[in-house]
């Protein structure tokens, strides 16, 4: 479905993404991960049109995307959520979703936007009445308005970008479980940027982990998770939650 080659990023003289190549199957959840300033985020930007690649190719479904603005990317087909929700505040939350499937997969049709704001709003767990305030969500609730929103645009493939920061342990079990339901109900594939290893490696097919821009080791959860090289990155920093997801990904 989403084919890589050779990503690369240059911010003048810094390479933050370095000769990445991936691919993304059908259906499939890939956790993408790596340390704070590996290049996660710069590579979503760019799947998703707000930098331009310095160079390599992008394609969705066989046709090239690399390069397109972002507006013609969630036309194409792909959707995503921020690390830091920032709704519209004047708006209500329905208003929020809807504004997002006006302009999602070319829709430009209020009732169609309408129709898809239900459906998402619906689908995450948030309340469909048309009057409700953004100011009465806390954390869980922004994370499943940021989801709301990516879902009205329609999108077959989905960049979801930290989902579980700022949870309680309930709540990041909830928030994985969704993630899960979005792959197996609609069918729509996932590439999930997260800290928090131990759920998603009971979520993902397929784990990819970057380093200094690098990809440094993809694979199954249970083989990532217990690649030196992958360790040896979380020494010092994340150690141990790097081995506990080793061993829940082996059970």
């Amino acid at each position: 479905m989403l084919a890589v080659e050779g990503l690369v990023k240059r911010f003048g003289g810094f390479t933050a993404v370095s000769n990445v190549s991936f691919k993304v199957d059908q259906g499939e959840i890939l956790g993408l991960i790596g340390p704070n300033g590996s290049g996660k985020s710069t590579i979503f930007n760019m799947l998703s049109g707000t930098f331009p690649p310095s160079a390599g190719s992008i394609k969705l479904d066989g046709h090239e995307i690399s390069g397109l603005a972002p507006h013609r990317i969630i036309n194409r087909g792909v959707g995503r959520t921020f690390q830091i929700p920032r709704p519209f505040r004047r708006l209500t939350i329905f208003e929020n979703v809807e504004l997002a499937g006006y302009f999602g997969q070319g829709r430009h049709s209020l009732a169609k936007a309408e129709e898809a704001a239900e459906r998402a709003l619906a689908l995450v767990g948030l309340p469909v009445d048309r009057h409700a305030s953004v100011d009465g969500l806390g954390a869980a609730g922004l994370k499943k308005l940021e989801l709301a929103k990516a879902l009205a645009t329609g999108p077959k493939l989905l960049l979801a970008d930290e989902s579980l920061g700022g949870l309680d342990e309930k709540e990041m079990d909830q928030a994985a479980d969704m993630l899960r339901k979005i792959r197996d109900e609609l069918g729509i594939t996932i590439i999930w940027v997260e800290h928090i290893m131990g759920v998603l490696m009971r979520v993902v097919d397929r784990v990819m982990v970057l380093d200094h821009g690098e990809k440094i080791s993809e694979g199954l959860p249970s083989a990532v998770s217990s690649d030196p090289r992958v360790i040896e990155v979380y020494l010092g920093t994340d150690a141990h939650a790097t081995q506990a997801a080793a061993a829940e990904a082996r059970r």
